[in-house]
């Protein structure tokens, strides 16, 4: 083998190589987006079960109603925390202390922007 040659494999290895550390960040990417969204999702299943549980509609004022939801013993253990380092907002629209009506989501990301937020949630 030639130092030419040699030099085009090396090249060809590391470019490879490289390509493939796109792609694991890609990834990456991706899959914090999903996390993220699970955790909306997840804090939603939660306020709409205490609503349910509970008896309040969407519209109704619940003291405290973060504090309802998200605790050991709760609907939800832990607190979630955004896996890109996006910080989360409760009842941004409607207030901390009102259930949201369905369709609109009561714990959203900073990174919404981002696409940290689902592409449908009608139902929600």
């Amino acid at each position: 083998m030639t130092l030419l040659e040699l030099t085009v494999v090396i090249l060809v290895l590391l470019s490879l190589i490289s390509i493939l550390f796109i792609g694991a960040q890609a990834w990456k990417k991706g899959s914090d987006r999903t996390l993220c969204i699970m955790n909306i999702r997840n804090v939603q299943n939660g306020v709409r079960s205490f609503c349910n549980l509970y008896g309040y509609n969407p519209g109704d004022s619940v003291s405290g109603l973060q504090l309802r939801v998200i605790g050991l013993g709760q609907f939800v253990e832990t607190t979630p925390t955004c896996p890109s380092s996006g910080t989360y907002t409760y009842g941004e629209t409607f207030g901390a202390d009102t259930v949201p009506p369905i369709g609109e989501l009561y714990m959203n990301c900073s990174l919404a922007s981002s696409g940290h937020v689902p592409d449908d949630q009608a139902a929600w």
